[in-house]
């Protein structure tokens, strides 16, 4: 069985926040605990990432919302530990005037290639990243891309509950690894 790990944005992820939805249908998956969602500091959000794979009982699948796309790349700069790969859900461009500031010690993203599969699932009218910056990104970590279409953040508020098409994409990915 496949560990999954889920790796929320700034501010966590609320009840209807289809993170939250998947944890409730399967308890085995585990959600990352930094010491702030909502003042999020890199060392501690790495820290966090670190010890989340390290408990798990094998290489496991992380699942990331928003801010915790770039936490991915971030961490991926300075660990070794053994992921199967990423689905990396609305990849925020720090350059977005909706980028939260206190979220800046994030923004040097490395740019680096990924040593594990990855997908990253864009919106074609997300507010916190356009289409050509995840397909840039997409490029320099070596990524799968899946545009949904319209669906904003691709969070609580953009309705979709249990977001199942999302749940069978990360099943497809996760079956290729």
């Amino acid at each position: 069985m496949t560990a999954i790990i889920h790796l929320p944005g700034i501010g966590n992820s609320g009840k209807t926040h289809w993170q939250s939805h998947w944890e409730n249908t399967d308890p085995s998956i585990r959600r990352f605990q930094p010491a702030s969602w909502d003042e999020p500091d890199l060392s501690d959000w790495i820290a966090a990432l670190e010890e989340a794979v390290r408990a798990a009982p094998t290489p496991p699948v992380l699942v990331a919302h928003s801010l915790a796309c770039l936490l991915v790349a971030h961490w991926h700069d300075v660990s070794d530990l053994p992921v199967k790969g990423a689905m990396l859900v609305s990849v925020p461009d720090p350059a977005s005037p909706a980028f939260p500031s206190q979220a800046a010690g994030f923004a040097e993203v490395p740019g680096k290639r990924f040593r594990f599969p990855s997908l990253i699932v864009a919106s074609t009218d997300d507010p916190y990243g356009s289409l050509p910056y995840a397909e840039r990104r997409a490029e320099q970590w070596g990524s799968e891309l899946k545009v949904i279409g319209a669906a904003g953040h691709i969070n609580g508020e953009s309705e979709l509950r249990e977001w199942p098409e999302g749940l069978a994409l990360l099943g497809n990915f996760a079956s290729r690894l």
